[in-house]
């Protein structure tokens, strides 16, 4: 629990101050349009901001210290998470691979719900034109690579139950495979290692229909991991006594459908209130677009 406190504040800390950060210039933009109380509300989170030589200066530098402490508190952060599981003796937890699994894992989910917020927000919104086609082709590429690696971390995982010789360990997984939660194990497997791999195919990561039901899936599979991950160790350990199954009540049901509808509130809320498009960054982007230098594809495939 110590574990888990620390790790989650920290990487909560380190996350909003590094969206905060590359919000301020974007915040002032919207101050100096808006007029009465909201202007005032913006022009308190936008810190006196005037764009000024010297503030950029010192934006540039702090976005790219706090991106340069982000990036190893992703793999840190995750590891951690992961040795709450693999420091306990139980079947199915006691794994090395735990940490390097976790953090593929947790950027695979990552890249996934960027498709699935991006895609709608950019048709609601006609964004076309600033969130290209290819611009989720690249999103699309990259999870290849994150599914490829969570693939592998499934096979290592069966591989190592085997020839380590552990009787606990391979009925463990034998038992995920084909025992009584054996329909999310293999959902997890479609979702999160077969799936991706049809972005091999540039059809299908050109497509938004095709790019948005592939990244619920993984999102699907994500989710499912987690289920057999902890359902499946616990159901099943070192004496038949603990033996049992789980099925999930209208509690935790109800406590699910409501962590999804507070994230989506939340994120609604942000797209209200903030700019979901850094204005700032996109000024930089389309500055020789306007002057008829660049070119960038608006076709909404």
């Amino acid at each position: 629990m110590t574990f888990d406190f620390l790790a989650i504040s920290t990487y909560l800390t380190v996350s909003v101050l590094f969206w905060y950060t590359g919000l301020v210039p974007d915040l002032a933009a919207v101050r100096d349009r808006a007029s009465g109380i909201r202007r005032k509300i913006y022009g308190f989170f936008s810190l006196g901001w005037t764009g000024t030589d010297r503030q950029w200066h010192h934006h540039g530098t702090a976005y790219l210290l706090l991106a340069g402490l982000a990036t190893p508190l992703v793999v840190s952060v995750h590891s951690v998470v992961s040795w709450d599981f693999a420091l306990i003796i139980v079947p199915g937890y006691h794994s090395t691979i735990f940490a390097p699994y976790f953090v593929a894992g947790a950027i695979h989910s990552g890249l996934a719900m960027v498709l699935t917020l991006l895609i709608p927000l950019r048709r609601i919104f006609h964004f076309e034109n600033i969130i290209a086609v290819k611009d989720l082709e690249s999103v699309a590429k990259t999870t290849i690579l994150t599914g490829l690696i969570v693939g592998y971390s499934y096979i290592i995982e069966y591989f190592m139950a085997w020839y380590s010789g552990n009787i606990f360990e391979r009925q463990t997984f034998i038992f995920r495979a084909f025992g009584h939660h054996a329909f999310m194990f293999w959902l997890m497997v479609f979702c999160n290692a077969v799936a991706p791999l049809f972005f091999f195919f540039k059809t299908v990561r050109t497509r938004l229909w095709s790019l948005l039901t592939i990244a619920i899936l993984i999102n699907i599979g994500m989710y499912s991991e987690r289920f057999v991950i902890i359902i499946g160790s616990m159901a099943q350990d070192f004496i038949p006594y603990n033996w049992g199954f789980y099925h999930p009540r209208w509690v935790e049901l109800s406590i699910t459908v409501g962590s999804f509808c507070l994230f989506l509130f939340l994120f609604l809320l942000f797209v209200k209130f903030l700019p979901s498009i850094s204005i700032a960054e996109i000024k930089e982007d389309l500055t020789p677009f306007l002057r008829g230098k660049g070119k960038r594809d608006h076709h909404g495939a």
